[in-house]
């Protein structure tokens, strides 16, 4: 266990820096009006097909695909970022406050243990699905609906819980987010929790994990942080 987290302690340590550079910009796109120039034997102008700042063109429901930079830094920040940091603070401490699991102790060490517990299952989860995104050519990303009225925004936040994009913009089946939930609950309760622990902890670990994001999407829909 020693050993474990001194491990996921140096991998922070290296991550931290990248910090600063991990801000996505929103891959909302920014419509460029139609060109008016007309094209020779033709009586109407042709518009261009819209496109983001990027160039790359948006796809008929707005969405368009971050660039593979855009995707690689949101991993970074995934696991990185002051959100994800500040949440694992926060749930360490109030695990080692419950004292769960209780042989790892209500003291600071256990408090360590909990973070870098914490620590270790981001990684697995968040590497697995960048992973299989890139592989699958999916986005795995929470956006907004588009559409302001309660239900379709409550709606979004449910289904981006276990659906991805894909570069069209449409819905498929969440594979890397269902896939990585589980891997990493799953290695985790095998790999370092106390040994009662088992894969069946695991999975009922990963599916809690999916509920909770359900309502962590919930708060993001409605709240700006």
């Amino acid at each position: 266990m020693t050993k474990t987290i001194l491990l996921l302690t140096a991998i922070i340590a290296a991550g931290i820096p990248a910090l600063a550079q991990t801000t996505v910009s929103s891959p909302e796109p920014e419509t460029k009006t139609g060109s008016k120039d007309t094209v020779a034997g033709s009586k109407d102008p042709q518009p261009s097909q819209p496109s983001t700042s990027t160039g790359v063109p948006a796809a008929p429901n707005g969405y368009v695909r971050p660039t593979g930079k855009q995707r690689f830094k949101s991993y970074i920040k995934s696991m990185f970022g002051p959100v994800a940091l500040a949440t694992r603070v926060g749930k360490s401490g109030f695990y080692t406050w419950t004292n769960s699991p209780e042989e790892w102790g209500d003291t600071w060490e256990g408090f360590g243990r909990r973070f870098a517990s914490s620590t270790g299952t981001s990684i697995i989860k968040n590497s697995t699905m960048y992973g299989l995104d890139e592989v699958l050519k999916v986005d795995s990303r929470f956006y907004r609906s588009k559409k302001r009225d309660i239900g379709s925004r409550v709606k979004n936040a449910l289904l981006t819980t276990v659906t991805s994009r894909r570069p069209d913009g449409s819905r498929t089946i969440g594979i890397p987010k269902i896939a990585g939930t589980y891997a990493a609950s799953i290695i985790a309760a095998e790999a370092w929790f106390p040994d009662r622990y088992s894969w069946k902890n695991g999975v009922r670990g990963g599916t809690f994990s999916l509920g909770f994001h359900a309502g962590w999407n919930l708060l993001k829909e409605f709240v700006d942080f």
